[in-house]
């Protein structure tokens, strides 16, 4: 009879293309994953890879194979994690994801306090998180983007953030003030164009979105550094003379420590709803309202 396990090696071997890499994910040493590999091999009767100097390479058997038998092992693997977590442990084990600034901003120093909840956390942005929800290698996510595509994932609105541009608390802004004051599009536009920008991608979502709505047009700024991070841009300016488009939520701790200070909100309003997203058939409802109330009680802003 054959060993579910040789599958799982299988598998693992498949989608990581070495042993090393396989064993290392199924945390088995990597003498014995080749002895299940060839055990497989010879109850079938088939080479499933050819043994490459990098890679190991599956032959067409072994692509047949693996169509056949992926859907099942996925399965089993997560029945077993599902009862893992659900029945083993005490409290759930939920695999949350999360933008890494609002979990170090807001929910990092409240979660020891939390004994009936137990968090996995991973950091990703939008389309990372919804990847891995629609994947099921996360439970659920806070998601900054509603993905419409995907009808597999329930989005409960959480938040609505607000955008705004900030400066160094020591920045000079009598003359843009003064443009602010007496509506002067035309010079607020020069005046900022004139500074150098900080940016968390280079395609400038958050200051081409802010552009948009208050200048009616593409933003040409001087971009002076890219930084995937948000609370590292915060940093950057508020240790220079440069600007950046942030948000009320991500903001908040800096403005209130006095890091940075808001120089526009502003004439219209560049909003973004921020979402609880899960696939309602993975999750049982009490560790969505779990994982619910542990946000809404600690982010505040």
């Amino acid at each position: 009879m054959v060993n579910l396990e040789w599958y799982r090696t299988f598998k693992a071997i498949y989608q990581f293309g070495t042993l090393t890499r396989a064993a290392q994910e199924l945390m088995i040493s990597q003498p014995n994953m080749s002895i299940q590999l060839a055990s497989l091999e010879n109850y079938i009767g088939q080479a499933l890879f050819v043994r490459m100097p990098r890679k190991m390479m599956p032959t067409e058997y072994g692509k047949q194979l693996y169509t056949q038998i992926v859907e099942s092992i996925d399965n089993l693997e997560r029945v077993e994690a599902e009862f893992k977590r659900t029945v083993l442990n005490k409290a759930p084990s939920i695999r949350f994801g999360t933008p890494s600034e609002l979990f170090n901003d807001y929910l990092a120093e409240h979660i020891g306090a939390q004994d009936d909840l137990h968090l996995t956390v991973e950091y990703g942005l939008a389309d990372k998180l919804t990847e891995k929800l629609i994947n099921h290698d996360l439970d659920i996510a806070i998601i900054t983007r509603h993905g419409k595509s995907e009808d597999s994932l329930t989005y409960e609105a959480l938040f609505t953030e607000s955008f705004m541009i900030v400066c160094n608390p020591d920045t000079d802004t009598e003359e843009f003030d003064n443009y602010v004051k007496g509506n002067d599009s035309s010079n607020m536009e020069k005046w900022l164009k004139s500074k150098k920008w900080y940016a968390f991608d280079s395609n400038l979502p958050l200051i081409r979105r802010f552009w948009r709505e208050n200048f009616k047009k593409r933003p040409i700024v001087k971009l002076h550094a890219v930084i995937p991070d948000n609370n590292a841009i915060l940093k950057a300016v508020g240790s220079s003379n440069g600007l950046a488009v942030s948000s009320d939520l991500i903001a908040a701790k800096a403005i209130e420590k006095g890091l940075v200070k808001i120089l526009w909100t502003g004439s219209a309003i560049a909003a973004n709803t921020l979402y609880l997203a899960y696939n309602k058939d993975k999750i049982q409802p009490q560790y969505v309202e779990k994982v619910k109330s542990f946000i809404i009680k600690y982010i505040v802003f």
